[in-house]
């Protein structure tokens, strides 16, 4: 007989693996044991030498479908046969690479279940089984067992117990198993009388007559009202403050998403897995959903149910007729972390809704909904969260130690990095909210924490004024400014696992740079050791501070002046234009004349910003990136509707040049939508011309595209062709946003590199 010992390692807690490997075990005929290491599940096989080796093989080949298995290591032992039967053993801890399980969507048993009125989980709003259900947003610390969950609270009755203790269940070994009569319970928060079945139908209620209810989920609170309901839609907009910005929304099913949107080859399968995200599809003109929900905007954001109470607001025996298609949009207000208890929502979201269902499952950790885009047949992420993290990616590196991303100022994530294994956080939000700021202190500690791990460096932007700096300087660790632009394209790199030198073309709204002006247009030659800027966008005057981000009439205002040298001929022009008052246009003159809050700035975002106020499409903006948004709205409008006519503009050799021919353009009354194409693609241009330049200079023919501005999808397709039509190797985001929710895993990679290549820091 052979007895071996075989380690596993990857995504192997919470998916049911322990499980799976027994019935392997009794498949063929294999005597031992398994446990949970934590950083990885440990195996002990008994059994014939070819019966062993195929035992091993069906592991590697059969994994439970939300396993991730990245390695095996097995070896034989020289030990006399000790084994008669093989059991699941008790989890014992030892330290190593950490492997947490996201939150996995309610599978489709656990869903028959839910409406099987012979079932005994008949509308149990927290069925879930090894399949499915909440992993990181109830647990404590690893390895992943009942008693380290928000779940260790609900005993378990008998009936469950006999089910997480047989091997022919689908609930063995399942952690946050329960059932109607020992699982956590719904209610309504201030009426907690009102509980379970009454609390669901008296939700169901409140929107089906065009209330607002607040929701407590996995990972937070959402706000919910009829999607197809105007007025209740415009009254969450009028309580939110929130003009235009899109709403997320939750649909029936498949058949509601295909009545609403045009499912694209891929698109199903990620609506329909396990993570279900929020996926940015085009809309139908034929569609129900109210225009408000997503007002201007050829796409909505959309996902199915995850969670069984959901599925319950949809299909409850209630008699009540439900709508099919709900916003379900983050529980918090404006700049401020998603709720996820009853006091916080009771303190953040009664002035927004009639109602709240809440439950008694205690959330650990915030996660908010991923929200993803799709480019090229694949992914592309926008904000990482519920589902993805903390999944790792691990580099083809040999470093050693760990250290923390602390991440950027808005759309924040933090990433936990140890050796070469790097976990970027759920989404936290903006930073400029005390309570986001506290919400980032406490992740960061139970992140840290699960992982096992502690930090010895702690990459941060370089902006001093930053929050998140403020907060990294409070964790006591010697500190590692990363310039902005050079954390995006190391995110890139990482993501793409590239550790070589590239041209980055790193372009957003802000970013500190090294001579003390705002950055945003930047090309880069970096590698892992560092960076140098080769160039930029054409630099301009930014005057009004914060303003000048949200008020693009700002910056095309100080560019035609900067273009004229004229201020009667700039003042008349812009009257023409109609970009803002005559009060407003004196009061910049002013701070430009005399340069008061003036900055110098080669942001590619406010460019975007200004283009729009110049073509009369947004001069201002109620959210970030609405002005560029529009703006790509209507480029891509045009390129759709003269797809066999499009004729670029003349060419042009930096952004200046290209400003003032869409001004002469636009002058001579040449339709908006075309300059916003003719934009798009001379910047793409612009672009591929002097990374072009850079190749002459640096012999490199790889080029890293990152930066908030490519979430742009035409400006970045078009990027991508020119520089591939010029043998250009292009790296591009996918599941790592390109915005700076994606900067902590370059942050964290500089550290990384530092901490193990020089070991001198910044403090």
């Amino acid at each position: 007989m052979a007895i071996y010992q075989a380690k596993i390692f990857g995504i192997v807690q919470g998916v049911g693996f322990r499980p799976f490997v027994a019935r392997l075990a009794d498949r063929f005929n294999i005597y031992g044991s398994v446990c949970n290491k934590g950083p990885y599940v440990e195996v002990f096989a008994q059994g014939t030498e070819s019966a062993v080796q195929d035992f091993l093989q069906a592991i590697a080949n059969e994994p439970p479908e939300r396993a991730s298995i990245l390695k095996i290591d097995s070896q034989p032992l020289t030990l006399p046969e000790k084994y008669r039967d093989f059991q699941i053993i008790e989890s014992a801890k030892e330290r190593g690479a950490i492997f947490v399980s996201p939150d996995i969507a309610t599978c489709d048993k656990c869903r028959q279940e839910l409406f099987n009125p012979e079932d005994k989980r008949y509308l149990h709003p927290f069925i879930n089984c090894t399949a499915c259900g909440p992993r990181l947003t109830i647990l404590d610390s690893m390895p992943y067992d009942r008693e380290r969950t928000s779940m260790g609270e609900f005993p378990l009755c008998p009936s469950c117990q006999a089910e997480y203790t047989s091997p022919a269940t689908r609930r063995y070994d399942a952690q946050p198993v329960c059932c109607n009569h020992c699982g956590p319970e719904v209610y309504l928060i201030g009426d907690e009388q009102i509980r379970g079945a009454a609390a669901i139908t008296k939700t169901r209620q409140v929107i089906i007559n065009g209330g607002i209810a607040a929701i407590k989920g996995i990972g937070g609170f959402h706000l919910c009202c009829d999607a197809a309901n105007e007025k209740a839609v415009a009254r969450l907009r009028k309580l939110k403050h929130r003009p235009v910005k899109p709403f997320a929304l939750m649909a029936k099913d498949m058949a509601v998403i295909e009545r609403e949107c045009c499912v694209e080859p891929g698109q199903r399968e990620m609506l329909t897995g396990h993570q279900k995200p929020i996926l940015l599809l085009k809309r139908r003109l034929t569609g129900q959903i109210a225009d408000i929900v997503a007002p201007g905007n050829p796409k909505v954001g959309i996902m199915l149910p995850y969670a069984p109470l959901h599925m319950l607001l949809f299909d409850y025996p209630d008699g009540l007729n439900m709508p099919d298609t709900l916003i379900m949009t983050s529980g918090n207000p404006a700049g401020a972390p998603i709720c996820r208890d009853d006091e916080g929502a009771l303190a953040a979201l009664s002035a927004f809704c009639d109602l709240m269902l809440s439950h008694n499952r205690k959330i650990r950790i915030r996660a908010d909904d991923t929200v993803m885009d799709w480019l090229d047949g694949r992914p592309y992420m926008i904000r990482r969260s519920r589902g993805f993290a903390p999944l790792p990616f691990m580099l083809d590196m040999d470093f050693q130690g760990a250290v923390l991303g602390i991440g950027g100022e808005l759309k924040n994530t933090f990433c936990v990095a140890s050796d070469n294994i790097f976990y970027p956080s759920p989404y936290v939000g903006d930073m400029s909210d005390l309570r986001t700021m506290q919400a980032l202190r406490e992740t960061i500690t139970r992140l840290t924490t699960l992982l096992e791990t502690q930090p010895e460096l702690v990459a941060c932007d370089m902006h001093p004024r930053y929050n998140t700096v403020t907060v990294a300087r409070e964790l006591g660790l010697p500190l590692f400014p990363v310039q902005h632009h050079y954390a995006h394209i190391l995110a890139c790199m990482a993501e793409n696992n590239y550790t070589r030198p590239v041209i980055g073309v790193s372009f957003d709204g802000t970013g500190y740079g090294t001579d003390g002006t705002i950055w945003g247009g930047e090309f880069l030659l970096a590698d892992l050791a560092g960076f140098k800027r080769l160039g930029s966008i054409s630099p301009f005057r930014q005057a009004g501070g914060d303003k000048a981000s949200r008020e693009g009439w700002r910056i095309a205002l100080s560019l035609l002046y900067d273009m004229y040298k004229d201020k009667e001929k700039t003042a008349a022009l812009a009257a023409k234009l109609q970009l803002c008052t005559p009060q407003d246009m004196d009061t910049l003159f002013f701070m430009l004349d005399n340069n008061i809050n003036t900055i110098i700035s080669t942001s590619a975002g406010r460019l975007f910003d200004a283009v729009s106020a110049l073509l009369g499409i947004r001069t201002s903006s109620s959210f970030e990136g609405e002005a560029s948004m529009y703006l790509e709205f209507a480029a891509q409008s045009w390129q759709d509707n003269h797809a066999s006519q499009l004729t670029p503009p003349p060419p042009q050799t930096s952004t200046a040049q290209l400003f003032a021919y869409l001004v002469t353009a636009r002058l001579a009354g040449t339709n908006t939508a075309k300059l916003a194409w003719e934009f798009h693609f001379g910047l793409a241009r612009i672009i591929k011309d002097f990374c072009i330049t850079a190749r002459h200079e640096t012999g490199l023919n790889v080029a890293a595209l990152s930066g908030g501005v490519f979430q742009n999808h035409l400006l970045t397709e078009l990027v991508s062709q020119q520089l591939q039509q010029h043998d250009f190797t292009v790296l591009r985001h996918s599941l790592i946003p390109p915005n700076d929710g994606g900067i902590c895993l370059g942050q964290a990679l500089a550290a990384m590199y530092h901490l193990n290549h020089k070991g001198d820091f910044a403090c």
